[in-house]
């Protein structure tokens, strides 16, 4: 029989807002994260704004010398994680043996960490080999998050990163799902972190022309599905989650946020960097999840969309939205909280499916903000601009990444 998994813990930092209350309230509230850029000179840049994580200081969280070795997404992944398993009963960085050798992590990073990169690339530019630090590999590489987890608070099952671009976490929650159905684990940590927010990734992202370059409003760039929509803005933060089979859940008396009821994993095989232009991975991946969760697509009441703000993309997965939903589409709500967060890349999709969860607690879909005039060929309840409450019993979280990785999960109520 196929073992139940369930949300028993949840960490969240975001742009507009750090932690369950403050991101549900800024969702609620319509709010943007988006302003200008803060970490760097932008003169020479076409982009000059993004959704930094405001805010957010580390010293908080973790003391001087750790953090000073840590890429700031793994400052992020790290305090993300804290929060979750804090929430799922247990102090951090004293997990007890008993529970610890059958809990792992898997928590991905799409970039990794590209602040290390520049600084110390400046530094060998400057001052030669001698000026690298013996800290920039570990500080660089995407798998640093799951492993300062791991080590941190003593967790000794499976451990390892996901890397999949914008369907990064996604990967790593349906990775996490997977080993405890296998009975590999009876918990796990897993999510996503980003900070790239840089010179060479905004650069580089102008150079492949997928960011908004609307520097004279920020706050309103980010328009998934508007007809005006023309690119998206670079976000970064982290959202953690601790899985666990139920019966470990109602073992230990665990409160119980959500069931995860099916997961869906396929690739275009068409582009590196642009969808298919039909959907036709975004329609598998999300068939294939309706499927493991042994449900219809009418079952579905909320999508919580890709939706970046890119003219192809918004339009791709919407059409295969709705030929997966079929006559049920006129009844389900799809909003894009990336036009309030920004595109946080590899973590992404964990923190938009703490926006599931979210909906699910409050029977209420977050808006897609920043709707001007809604693009015709997206024929869909897009939850413009305001909060809608309705009855919300599976809903259904999409993140699809370049080089044609596609990756979807749905949520429940338990």
């Amino acid at each position: 029989m196929s073992k139940r998994i369930v949300v028993t813990g949840i960490g969240v930092l975001t742009p507009i807002g750090h932690g369950l209350e403050a991101f549900w309230q800024g969702m609620m509230d319509g709010k943007s994260g988006a302003a200008p850029i803060t970490y760097f000179d932008t003169t020479d840049f076409e982009t000059k704004f993004a959704c930094e994580l405001k805010d957010f200081a580390v010293n908080d969280y973790l003391d001087r010398k750790t953090a000073n070795r840590m890429d700031r997404y793994c400052q992020y992944a790290v305090v993300a994680a804290e929060m979750a398993l804090k929430d799922a009963g247990f102090t951090p960085a004293q997990v007890p043996d008993d529970v610890s050798e059958n809990c792992g992590v898997v928590f991905g990073s799409g970039i990794g960490g590209m602040t290390s990169y520049d600084i110390q690339f400046r530094n060998y530019m400057q001052r030669g080999p001698r000026g690298i630090s013996p800290f920039f590999v570990p500080q660089m590489i995407p798998d640093m998050g799951a492993g300062m987890i791991s080590i941190r608070n003593n967790l000794r099952g499976p451990n390892y990163a996901t890397v999949s671009a914008c369907s990064t976490s996604l990967h790593a929650m349906i990775d996490s799902y997977m080993i405890l159905q296998q009975g590999l684990a009876d918990m796990m940590v897993c999510g996503g972190a980003e900070a790239a927010i840089t010179q060479m990734s905004i650069g580089g992202f102008n150079s492949a022309q997928a960011l908004s370059k609307r520097n004279d409003d920020p706050a309103t760039a980010s328009r998934p599905y508007d007809t005006d929509r023309d690119g998206f803005v670079m976000g970064e933060g982290a959202g953690a989650f601790v899985l666990e089979t139920l019966e470990s859940a109602q073992k230990r008396g665990a409160k119980i946020y959500a069931e995860v009821a099916g997961v869906g994993m396929t690739g275009d095989a068409h582009h590196i960097t642009a969808p298919h232009p039909e959907g036709e991975g975004a329609l598998r991946s999300m068939r294939m999840a309706a499927k493991s969760a042994g449900i219809q697509p009418t079952d579905i009441d909320y999508i919580n969309a890709h939706g970046t703000s890119t003219p192809l993309g918004d339009a791709a997965e919407i059409g295969a939205i709705i030929k997966f939903l079929g006559d049920h589409a006129s009844k389900v709500n799809v909003s894009s909280t990336k036009s309030m967060i920004g595109h946080l890349l590899g973590a992404a999709g964990a923190v938009e499916s703490v926006a599931c969860i979210l909906a699910l607690q409050n029977q209420i879909v977050p808006p897609t903000i920043n709707v001007f005039n809604q693009d015709p060929v997206i024929d869909m309840n897009i939850t413009p601009n305001k909060p809608q409450a309705r009855s919300i019993s599976y809903v259904l979280n999409n993140g699809f990444g370049f080089g044609g990785h596609n990756a979807t999960i749905i949520f429940k109520n338990v």
